[in-house]
């Protein structure tokens, strides 16, 4: 699964995400993200896709596509 696909899949399972909604444009805080919200994300990405994401700052005003871009970096390496 691409990471893109598993970000989608992570935020409509487990935060109640429209998959309407999650668009690459689309920032974390429109999707309803919290800090709570966005380190069980972190968490998740890390145990499913086997990476390590502990040097990333995520905050709400990343984006989707900005979320898929350091993950595919991270899968990558």
């Amino acid at each position: 699964m691409t990471a893109e696909k598993e970000i989608a899949t992570l935020l409509t399972r487990n935060f109640g995400v429209e998959p309407v909604d999650v668009r690459p444009e689309a920032s974390l805080r429109e999707l309803g993200m919290d800090s709570l919200a966005l380190e069980e994300l972190r968490v998740l990405l890390e145990e499913r896709l086997r990476i390590d994401l502990e040097d990333i700052q995520l905050t709400t005003r990343e984006t989707v596509g900005q979320l898929t871009t350091v993950v595919d970096e991270k899968t990558a390496a």
